[in-house]
């Protein structure tokens, strides 16, 4: 386990208004979290439900994206490819027992997930919304500018 771990906890201000996706944001920040602070030997187990979360959270947001003509579908879509190529060459690493650039990377993905939110699933959220509903979300929110 690492000295001091990081700590990535769900806050109010990642709240988009689209539950599905609300909903597996919560879990992505779960297993983020569990990358950062679960034991050494825990790790590569850790990566495993890492890579079968986002498989399924980025597969659901692209094919909502491609579904209902996202119009900035393509760019999303290549970052979520992005985030799994390199997960795929950080995993390479952290089954031949590299824990270390696999923390590294989860500390990315910590740094990198409250832009993509805020920017391309929130845009992305909106859309869904108000394909289902007909307009913009309401979004209550507790603790905005407190992330951790």
């Amino acid at each position: 386990m690492p000295d001091t771990p990081k700590v990535f906890d769900w806050t109010d201000s990642f709240e988009l208004g689209f539950k599905q996706m609300d909903d597996s944001h919560k879990e992505f920040v779960q297993v983020v979290n569990q990358l950062l602070t679960c034991a050494d030997e825990d790790f590569v187990k850790a990566m495993d439900e890492f890579a079968l979360h986002a498989k399924e959270h980025f597969g659901a947001e692209d094919a909502w994206m491609r579904e209902t003509q996202f119009p900035a579908g393509d760019c999303h879509i290549d970052e979520h490819a992005a985030v799994m190529k390199s997960f795929d060459e950080v995993y390479a690493l952290a089954v031949q027992g590299d824990v270390k650039t696999g923390r590294g990377f989860a500390q990315e993905l910590m740094n990198w997930f409250p832009g993509h939110a805020d920017y391309l699933d929130s845009a992305l959220s909106h859309w869904m919304f108000k394909k289902e509903h007909g307009g913009k979300p309401i979004v209550i929110k507790r603790s905005v500018g407190q992330r951790s």
